[in-house]
């Protein structure tokens, strides 16, 4: 379980979780999340479930701080094992591997 925070602007880089699904509850701002590449607008006080292995992207296209709190369960048998990228981050020439979702 953790707590995400986006900037306007912001984003989590697009992932899968190949042992856990995700909960997604949304407590303040507006966020888009593309699942599969299909995007998922959600407001303050919305929730979204991603499944396992379902690829996904959270971005913030509003004009404020976006908080959200997710949680990811079952866990993967070692946490580098519980996070899969599927897009290039920022100043990476090449998907990897990494843990944790509010980088």
């Amino acid at each position: 379980m953790g707590v995400l925070t986006l900037e306007p602007g912001e984003f989590v880089s697009e992932h899968y979780h190949p042992y856990s699904e995700e909960f997604l509850y949304l407590v303040r701002g507006e966020l888009t999340v593309r699942v599969d590449g299909t995007p998922v607008r959600l407001s303050a006080g919305e929730a979204l479930m991603i499944p396992v292995e379902v690829r996904h992207r959270v971005e913030n296209h509003g004009s404020e701080q976006a908080l959200a709190v997710f949680q990811l369960g079952p866990l993967a048998p070692r946490p580098e094992l519980g996070h899969v990228d599927t897009e290039p981050l920022p100043n990476a020439s090449e998907p990897s591997l990494s843990v944790g979702d509010g980088r």
